[in-house]
C-alpha cells in the first residue's frame, strides 16, 4: 500500500533539508527521501582532499549557521556531511534514507512516486537532487579503452593507473585535481576552456567576503541580459584549505609542472586534438577578474574602507605568461583521463518535466509549470548563489512560500 504525504522532498542535501526545516517550522506534513543518507553526495562523490570553496561562515541555512572554531576555514566534504547531519537532527527532519526514487507520475491530481522501498502518493513533490549529478562527457571520450574517471568518482592520486593523466576542464574541480596530481609526482596535461579566474584573497579579505558585500551573490537572474542568464557560469578557480591560501590558477599550475593546452576537441584511437584558444580564454578570464577587482577598489574608496583593508595588489596577468603544450600527444600517452568538464542535473526519474536551458527544469523561483512540482538547487535558480550551501535558504524560502500559500489539505476523522 502506498504511503500518503502532503509534500515529498526528493534529496536530503542542503537544499532539501532547507525546505524541510521551513515546512517543519510551519507545521506542514512532509517527508524527505534520499537514495543514500543525509548529504550523500558529500559522502560518496567527493575526492578525499576536497574542501568547500566558500568559507565556513557562508554555510547558513534556515535556523542554522556554522558554530565551529574556524569560521574563515573551509570544511572538508565529510565535515559538510556531518554539518548537514547535525542540521537535520536539530529539527528532527523526517528523513527516509537508502530509498531511491525510480519514477514520478501524475495520477488524479496527485503524484505517485515509485521508490525502491515502496510507493508514495504526494500532493506536492520538491525535486532537490542538485544541479551537479551527471558528468558532461566530451565527444569521443570513453571509446578508446583508456580509463575515464569523472571527478565525482575520483578519490586520490593512488587510485589512478600509473602514468600520465589528462584532466579535462579548468574550473574548480579540474584545477584542484590537476594540482593534487602534480603534487603527487604525476605528469599532468590540463585541457582548458572557458574559466573564471579570481584570487582567493584580495586586500586582506576572502573573495567571498567581497562578493557578499558587493551584492554579487544576491544578484538575480532577472538582472542579467537574457543571453547571459541562459549560459551557465563556470565555477571559480579556487581551492579551500586548512592553512594558508593556495593559488590554483593557470600560472600557479604551470609553475608546478602542469602542462596547459586548449579545450579538448577530439579524443579518438588515433589522435587527441585541442583548440588553439588557450591564450584567448586566459585573457578573457584575466579581463573579467580585473573588472571585478576594479569594482572592489571603487567600493573601498566609496565606503572609506582604506584603513580596514590592505592596499590593492593585483595578481599578474596569465595570458602573456602562459606556455601552451608544444607537442600533440597521442591517446596512448595517457594512462587515464579525469573528466572535470562540468556536471549536469539528472531528471530522468521525473519522467517528462518541463525542460529548461542546459538540462534545467523551467521554473520561476522554484515553481514549475506542472502544478505541485517544485525544484530547488538549480544553477542560478533565482540568485547567483543558488547552488551554494548558503543559497539553499533563499531557494527554500521561495518554494515554501508557494507551498504555504496553497490551501492546507482538509483533514477528516
Amino acid at each position: 500500500m502506498a504511503m500518503h504525504v502532503e509534500t515529498l522532498i526528493v534529496g536530503a542535501g542542503q537544499s532539501g533539508l532547507a525546505v524541510s526545516a521551513l515546512l517543519s517550522a510551519a507545521g506542514r506534513e512532509h517527508a524527505v527521501i534520499d537514495r543514500g543518507d543525509v548529504g550523500e553526495r558529500w559522502r560518496s562523490e567527493r575526492w578525499d582532499s576536497l574542501r568547500l570553496l566558500t568559507p565556513n561562515w557562508l554555510s547558513r541555512l534556515p535556523g542554522w549557521s556554522y558554530r565551529g572554531p574556524a569560521p574563515e576555514g573551509h570544511m572538508t566534504a565529510h565535515e559538510v556531511a556531518a554539518y548537514l547531519d547535525e542540521y537535520a537532527a536539530s529539527f528532527h527532519a523526517p528523513i527516509v534514507p537508502q530509498t531511491a526514487v525510480l519514477r514520478v507520475t501524475r495520477e488524479c491530481g496527485r503524484f505517485r512516486v515509485v521508490a525502491s522501498r515502496g510507493d508514495w502518493i504526494a500532493r506536492n513533490v520538491v525535486a532537490a537532487t542538485g544541479a551537479h549529478v551527471l558528468p558532461r562527457v566530451p565527444a569521443g571520450i570513453g571509446t578508446t579503452g583508456i580509463p575515464v574517471v569523472p571527478s565525482t568518482s575520483y578519490g586520490r592520486p593512488s587510485d589512478l593507473p600509473a602514468g600520465d593523466v589528462l584532466v579535462v576542464g579548468a574550473s574548480s574541480s579540474g584545477v584542484q585535481i590537476a594540482d593534487e596530481l602534480a603534487g603527487a609526482g604525476r605528469r599532468v596535461v590540463l585541457a582548458v576552456g572557458r574559466h573564471t579566474r579570481v584570487p582567493r584573497n584580495y586586500r586582506g579579505m576572502d573573495l567571498f567576503w567581497w562578493l557578499e558585500r558587493l551584492g554579487k551573490l544576491a544578484r538575480t537572474v532577472d538582472e542579467l541580459p537574457a543571453r547571459a542568464a541562459a549560459r551557465p557560469e563556470t565555477s571559480l578557480q579556487l581551492v579551500g584549505s586548512a592553512g594558508p591560501p593556495r593559488a590554483v590558477d593557470l600560472l600557479a599550475l604551470q609553475a608546478r609542472g602542469v602542462q596547459l593546452t586548449g579545450r579538448l576537441l577530439e579524443f579518438s584511437d588515433s589522435r587527441v586534438r585541442f583548440d588553439d584558444g588557450l591564450r584567448d580564454a586566459a585573457a578573457a578570464a584575466d579581463a573579467a577578474m580585473h573588472r571585478l577587482l576594479d569594482q572592489i577598489d571603487a567600493h573601498v574608496a566609496a565606503a572609506g574602507l582604506e584603513r580596514e583593508v590592505l592596499p590593492a595588489r593585483r595578481p599578474p596577468a596569465v595570458a602573456p605568461s602562459i606556455v601552451p603544450l608544444r607537442t600533440a600527444p597521442h591517446p596512448q600517452d595517457f594512462a587515464c583521463v579525469v573528466l572535470a568538464s562540468g556536471l549536469l542535473p539528472d531528471w530522468s526519474w521525473l519522467g517528462d518535466p518541463v525542460p529548461g536551458a542546459h538540462g534545467t527544469i523551467a521554473q520561476h523561483r522554484g515553481a514549475t509549470e506542472v502544478p505541485g512540482l517544485y525544484v530547488v538547487g538549480q544553477h542560478f535558480q533565482h540568485r547567483r548563489d543558488s547552488t551554494y550551501i548558503d543559497g539553499a535558504r533563499h531557494n527554500a524560502r521561495d518554494v515554501v512560500g508557494h507551498l504555504l500559500a496553497e490551501a492546507p489539505p482538509v483533514v477528516t476523522s
